[in-house]
């Protein structure tokens, strides 16, 4: 079993992360194999997968992460079965209805961020630009962010994560490497995700030029194989990868696994 700061996989964008004695639980999608996600629009895509824990099977939490609300992200059993105690932070369009359901929503635009404490730990997220589609796709799509975690103790940064979201690449994550120097872990949204005949996450060489504008030290593929939207197989990426000597240190989990969030010394 990993131990210290962890992401443990559950499906698609959902894990569960543990930084310092904080716990956050991404993108919450536990929906089943052959049921249904809706997109908006009257679109929809069809699960491929099982999630490896059911709601009442996480543990306490101390906020949930949403980088923006499609059915896929944030689905009709997370709306359900949730605990609503925890903040659920994610854009100011998501929150909106998060707060009708009942949750503790809080709205971040770009570059704003929120803090929990605890024991004298800090867990700051900040959220960071997205683009889910370009043009006029863009527009019928929700607002997408990306967020930057860190983990503060005595007012150090002792571990920063990037959680792209459901992003394509480009200048956007250049800002992001900009104020944020020194990521330690990326936790990448891929699948070359098709819609309306367009490519709306990033697929294979989209996510190599993600990594190599953001430069991470451990990347972590996600959101790549757990629905029939998906195009671009996280081989293809892996291969690119190789191609390209990326010098990050590449970690994929399958469904139910742990793995580090720790950059290997040496």
């Amino acid at each position: 079993m990993t131990t210290g700061d962890r992401l443990h996989f559950i499906g698609n964008a959902t894990t569960v992360v543990t930084l310092g004695s904080f716990t956050l639980l991404t993108d919450p999608n536990f929906l089943h194999r052959g049921q249904r996600a809706y997109l908006g629009w009257g679109l929809w895509t069809r699960r491929l997968t099982d999630p490896a824990l059911e709601p009442e099977q996480l543990p306490p939490l101390d906020a949930v992460l949403l980088s923006h609300l499609h059915g896929d992200h944030f689905d009709r059993v997370a709306k359900a079965r949730l605990d609503r105690s925890p903040p659920v932070l994610s854009t100011p369009e998501a929150v909106r209805r998060l707060d009708s359901w009942g949750f503790d929503g809080q709205a971040l635009r770009t570059w704003q961020e929120h803090t929990l404490t605890k024991d004298g730990e800090e867990l700051r997220v900040t959220a960071v630009p997205g683009i889910h589609a370009r043009g006029l796709l863009g527009k019928m799509l929700p607002p997408v962010m990306g967020s930057i975690v860190e983990h503060v103790v005595g007012g150090e940064v002792r571990r920063r994560v990037y959680f792209s979201g459901d992003t394509l690449t480009g200048s956007h994550v250049d800002e992001v490497r900009e104020r944020f120097p020194g990521i330690d872990a990326a936790v990448v949204h891929l699948g070359g995700t098709r819609v309306l005949f367009r490519t709306v996450t990033m697929d294979a060489p989209m996510g190599v030029d993600f990594v190599e504008r953001c430069r991470p030290a451990v990347v972590i593929p996600v959101h790549h194989d757990d629905y029939t939207v998906f195009r671009s197989p996280v081989s293809d990426f892996e291969a690119r990868a190789r191609e390209r000597g990326l010098q990050a240190t590449l970690r994929r989990p399958a469904h139910g696994d742990v793995v580090s969030l720790v950059p290997t010394t040496g």
